[in-house]
């Protein structure tokens, strides 16, 4: 297939500090620290999103959360609250660059939390970075973060010893825990010193600059299949459909079921921890066709998106086959990757594209929805 031009996303992705004006107003991003929350801070993250909100919480494909539709006026009072739960940075410029994905199953105090409290102590070290870059600590029991965006991602050989590799490149450089810290470093300097600004990311940057041997040496663990909702040995996962949350769900599943913490996993899933749902919004059993459908907010929540974009892709989940994304527009920001079956928003229609992003040559243009139900 023919590739377009990958889209130049302008802007920042949204932080709690600096949020970003959509359709419906702030769009407010937290970033939880490892990727948890206590019920304590889940709860009152909760009541912020109907004080302050629109009720609903957004789980993003980093597995970070969203609030939506705040007022200007009310984000001070609402970082602040933020502020006393302990979900925020007092830094902007550290929160910015926090992107760091976590597995979800892990050892607590183990080698996935060391990292990460050495990613965090180095970040104020790394060079200028693209602010969209991030890291992936994937050294829980199973290699889980392979599909998730990070740039720089410390996993582990067949034999269990340390790896750092720079995203898309096939073989990694072999570490230690002691020199985990030196060796991002390293590879961050390298990226900068390259021109790997210009690219935006690592695996673009790739594209067209070879990384030195030392970088290129051994291979990481195979990874098994994708995490699916359903019991787990720390509690239980669970699904939320195109990443939403509502906050009145959220606040029954855990006051229901007495769990002391969730955390946040890739591809809209959550883990609860010491807790198994009853009767819940939330998709509790593989196989529901709404969790391979992918879509972002779309018009008129987004003002570079020109068409509805949910409604539809929970009519055509479950007569598509593998995965469904339908974008608002060519950036694909709920699935930056190929799917199956890609619609991207253009001047009030779609463009169909097989097994390909938004940003792909379309096989098919200018259809409507009416032309979907017959297409698909």
């Amino acid at each position: 297939m023919n590739s377009a031009t990958h889209p130049i996303v302008k802007g920042w992705c949204p932080g709690a500090h600096r949020p970003m004006m959509s359709g419906d107003g702030l769009v407010v991003r937290v970033r939880p620290f490892r990727a948890e929350l206590t019920s304590a801070q889940t709860l009152a993250l909760c009541d912020l999103s109907q004080s302050y909100g629109n009720g609903v919480i957004d789980l993003t494909s980093r597995a970070n959360l969203q609030l939506r539709g705040v007022a200007e006026a009310d984000h001070p009072a609402l970082l602040t609250a933020l502020d006393a739960l302990g979900l925020i940075d007092a830094d902007p410029a550290i929160e910015g660059h926090r992107n760091i994905l976590v597995p979800a199953r892990r050892d607590a105090s183990g080698l996935t939390d060391r990292l990460y409290d050495q990613i965090l102590a180095t970040l104020p070290q790394l060079p200028d970075l693209p602010e969209k870059m991030g890291f992936a600590i994937d050294t829980g029991p199973d290699a889980c973060l392979g599909d998730g965006s990070a740039d720089f991602r410390f996993e582990l050989d067949a034999s269990g010893a340390l790896l750092l590799r720079a995203d898309s490149a096939a073989k990694a450089r072999p570490v230690t825990e002691a020199s985990a810290t030196s060796a991002l470093l390293d590879l961050a300097q390298w990226f900068t010193e390259t021109g790997g600004h210009a690219a935006g990311r690592m695996a673009r940057h790739l594209a067209t600059h070879a990384l030195p041997q030392d970088w290129t040496v051994a291979e990481p663990r195979t990874p098994p299949a994708p995490s699916i909702p359903g019991p787990a040995p720390e509690g239980f996962i669970l699904g939320a459909p195109f990443g939403k949350l509502a906050a009145t769900d959220l606040q029954t599943l855990l006051e229901t079921t007495g769990a002391s913490h969730i955390r946040l996993m890739l591809n809209r899933l959550f883990l609860l921890l010491g807790g198994t749902p009853g009767d819940t919004p939330f998709v509790t059993e593989p196989g529901n066709p709404l969790m391979c459908a992918h879509a972002c907010p779309g018009a008129p929540f987004c003002p570079q998106a020109s068409v509805s974009t949910m409604d539809i892709a929970r009519d055509l989940a479950p007569r598509v086959s593998g995965t469904l994304h339908v974008s608002g527009c060519a950036k694909g920001c709920a699935l930056p990757r190929a799917a199956d079956t890609t619609l991207t928003g253009r001047d009030g229609r779609f463009d169909l594209v097989r097994n390909g992003a938004p940003w792909d040559t379309p096989c098919a243009r200018g259809l409507s929805p009416k032309d979907l139900n017959e297409t698909l």
